[in-house]
């Protein structure tokens, strides 16, 4: 067999490796349970049939086949090389009556699913192969298409599979506004009906080809002959409009998604934080739990109306949020200060390691007896009231609010709800939202101004080499300190609301996986980036919120993510420009140096 096969085979068994032990963890099972195109395509039947046609595609792009006729060959035996570990699990599945014992998600659904619920297994079987096989074939020519048209045709496929994943949620959003027909005709009761489907596609397809060929030249061409005063009242315009949208978004989201946008705020103010240590100062916390548990339990023991913590706090229990906020931020800072002491002259794994065990501190003293009359111990704090606006400064909102409230709801929109006396309470849903969006904003404002300042361009300096740092006259003990101590900042305004947001907390409620998460949500959205973060946020905070049935699987996806990322695309989904320039800078170089004789004419790779 010639290199070539072999390759193309290498390829072909690794996805089907990777569909095989999908089908074995239970996610093709799991997925098959969500129309994608109501009784027609389930997401478990995407995850099954996907990996042929990928083979293909990345076959035929490795191995550079320029024939027509053996790019068809390569993209056959691709796809029935795919099939070939699944058609082994179907084979052991018949001779081996007890497979459920060691491998618990084989039942008898997954092999219904796997067979295209045939009812002979042998003729599902062979059905799959063919599929495949055809898949395959697919998968290949599809690369030799040019590369607008693939990307105009996967982002038409990616807007299908979203919106028939996101179906039940659109649809309680729509049904209020366009009317049950209307949304029954574009959905059913799990998915899209195919012809929306299809329409949705054609004009997802058209619309990015178009834009890619000619809208986005257009668009740079008159933003070029623009003056400098109308790039500024333009901008001004977009600012405008995303306060609006960010005002009527609880309106139109509804609860559910309005608390999910809430808890990817929390994230994205933490992120925020995290990011002065990690994609500025270089300085990778891997505790920083530690930081929104400080803020947390300091909101929860200056404001719970809980008798213990009055008992024990020395009648420090029962202010207001408003005053215990500051002093919330302010006690998460001291910690940060503190915590960063000992680990001033560490780097890199020793860093991040010492900083792993502080997070695991803080988690034991919160559950220790030794701190119980304090906090709580396992029991934790009870009776934090909500976050509220009262007295003269109500009063004045509610001078606006109220007559505003009074127009909009003609429109069914509705903002910052005043109660019977004259309160704004922030317990609900779209309440809390505008106190993060405005939490989020502050911080948002810091980190554009600390990127651009003094200590910024220190930290950015430090995190490329703090030798050479400390060379050039920049103290890098205190860039450090003030790092450590105004990431801690962020992380205690997110933990000070949290508590508020909740009305108690526990001990288990500041896991590592705080800390994990945050981390994974800057380094694939991008470090260093602030917009990144926001990206980050959505999509591993959002996106498994929104599929809640699939949550078994998040570890499982976040560590394939950060893999992907990892492999693909280092910088992130959104890069920091500095972060660009970076990458573009060592880029490989390539010049052509005879290695050998005969091999004059290849290419070595340099600096890669």
């Amino acid at each position: 067999m010639s290199q070539f096969w072999k390759q193309t085979v290498q390829i072909a068994l690794i996805a089907g490796a990777v569909t095989l032990s999908a089908a074995v963890i239970g996610l093709i099972e799991t997925f098959d349970q969500r129309d994608i195109i109501a009784g027609i395509l389930t997401l478990g039947e995407i995850l099954l049939f996907a990996a042929a046609p990928v083979a293909g595609y990345i076959c035929m792009n490795r191995l550079k086949t320029q024939r027509f006729g053996v790019a068809l060959l390569q993209g056959l035996v691709a796809g029935l090389v795919v099939v070939l570990p699944v058609w082994g699990l179907l084979v052991l599945n018949s001779f081996w009556e007890s497979i459920r014992e060691a491998f618990i998600n084989v039942s008898p659904a997954l092999i219904e699913i796997l067979t295209l619920r045939q009812p002979s297994a042998i003729t599902g079987a062979l059905l799959l192969g063919g599929s495949f096989a055809l898949l395959g074939v697919i998968g290949a020519l599809f690369a030799r298409l040019p590369k607008l048209l693939q990307r105009s045709l996967l982002t038409g496929i990616g807007w299908v599979i979203g919106i028939g994943l996101l179906s039940e949620i659109l649809v309680d959003i729509l049904r209020p506004r366009i009317g049950r027909p209307l949304t029954g005709a574009v959905f059913g009761a799990k998915g899209l009906h195919l012809t929306p489907a299809l329409v949705i596609f054609a004009t997802i397809a058209i619309l990015t080809f178009v834009w890619r060929q000619w809208g986005g030249t257009q668009y740079q061409r008159v933003r070029s002959t623009m003056s400098s005063g109308q790039l500024r009242w333009a901008y001004r315009i977009q600012v405008i409009l995303g306060v609006i949208i960010l005002l009527i978004l609880p309106s139109f989201v509804g609860v559910y998604l309005s608390e999910i946008i809430n808890n990817i705020g929390l994230y994205i103010l933490m992120g925020l934080g995290l990011n002065i240590a990690i994609g500025l100062a270089g300085l990778l916390d891997l505790g920083y739990v530690t930081n929104f548990a400080v803020g947390a339990y300091v909101m929860a023991i200056l404001t719970s109306s809980s008798p213990l913590v009055i008992e024990q706090s020395a009648g420090f229990g029962g202010i207001t949020f408003w005053m215990a906020l500051p002093i919330s931020v302010a006690a998460a800072m001291l910690t940060g200060f503190i915590l960063a002491l000992p680990v001033l002259r560490m780097r890199g794994d020793y860093l991040a390691i010492t900083t792993l065990g502080f997070g695991e501190i803080i988690r034991i003293l919160a559950r220790s007896d030794w701190l119980k009359p304090i906090i709580g111990g396992a029991q934790g704090i009870l009776l934090i009231p909500q976050a509220a606006i009262t007295g003269w400064f109500s009063s004045l909102l509610s001078f606006v609010l109220v007559p505003l409230e009074t127009f909009l709801s003609r429109f069914g929109i509705t903002l910052l709800a005043v109660n019977n006396q004259g309160n704004i309470v922030f317990d609900t849903p779209p309440q809390l939202y505008y106190l993060l969006v405005l939490a989020c904003l502050l911080m948002l404002f810091i980190s554009v101004r600390l990127n651009g300042s003094r200590i910024g361009r220190q930290w950015m300096a430090m995190r490329e080499d703090e030798d050479v740092a400390g060379a050039m006259g920049i103290d890098t003990t205190k860039a450090k300190i003030i790092a450590f101590t105004l990431s801690a900042a962020s992380g205690g305004l997110a933990g000070a609301i949290f508590a508020a947001k909740l009305g108690s907390i526990y001990p288990h409620s500041f896991q590592l996986l705080i800390s994990i998460n945050v981390l994974a949500l800057i380094i694939v959205g991008g470090m260093g980036s602030i917009p990144g973060i926001v990206v980050g946020a959505f999509a591993l905070i959002g996106l498994p919120e929104l599929l809640r049935e699939f949550a078994e699987f998040r570890l499982l996806f976040y560590g394939i993510a950060l893999m992907a990322m990892m492999l693909v695309r280092p910088e992130g989904l959104w890069p920091s420009a500095t972060r660009r320039r970076e990458l573009q800078s060592t880029e490989p170089l390539v010049e052509q140096t005879p290695t050998r004789a005969g091999e004059a004419h290849e290419a070595v790779t340099i600096g890669g």
